[in-house]
């Protein structure tokens, strides 16, 4: 049996790149989702790998690559392969704001995501001072910058799981999409 007869698995498994600045909450957002139970988390030196089945038949692959500005600079050596980039956003941190709106609009020129769909998580909601979503939305030229792309916002609290759900429902929904699309195309190219 070679590959033109073989039958897709049910099982669609997809590639989450989460990116965001250091202290963002990015390790948090993985570990919540993962364990669903308190932890301590450390900075991440280098990355995280874990492997997360939020719906039956989807099956994320979640690499959550540290963001010092020295880890920064490689960002760009874990996108290829990539299904969904979610972006995490300190909304406290007023002023690493701009910077973190600097380093998310240079990832989504990567030439391996260009269209890839995005899921920016607005974290750190419960605490006094955070950004809206909404104000994340304008801050980060959503409209503009992903314009070509599926994207959502979504306010979260890592350390509650509040807002997650909801976050990564988006990521599946953009995954079981992009992987219609892929069948399509590939049950096109198996009838020609």
């Amino acid at each position: 049996m070679g590959i033109l007869n073989s039958k897709p698995s049910k099982l669609r498994h997809a590639r989450v790149l989460l990116l965001g600045l250091d202290s963002s909450g990015k390790s948090t957002v993985l570990y919540k989702l993962k364990h669903i139970k308190d932890f301590t988390t450390f900075p991440t030196v280098g990355f995280n790998v874990e492997m997360i089945e939020l719906e039956r038949n989807v099956s994320l692959t979640v690499w959550d690559v540290g963001g010092q500005e020295r880890m920064r600079r490689l960002w760009g050596h874990y996108c290829e392969n990539t299904d969904v980039l979610v972006y995490v956003v300190d909304c406290v941190d007023h002023q690493h704001l701009e910077e973190s709106r600097r380093e998310f609009e240079l990832i989504l020129k990567n030439e391996h995501i260009r269209h890839v769909p995005v899921v920016l998580l607005a974290n750190k909601q419960d605490l006094p001072g955070a950004l809206t979503a909404e104000d994340i939305t304008r801050k980060f030229h959503m409209k503009k910058h992903c314009g070509d792309r599926n994207w959502y916002v979504q306010p979260c609290c890592a350390t509650s799981g509040k807002g997650l759900a909801q976050g990564f429902c988006k990521v599946t929904e953009f995954v079981k999409s992009r992987k219609s699309r892929e069948a399509i195309t590939w049950d096109f190219f198996k009838q020609n």
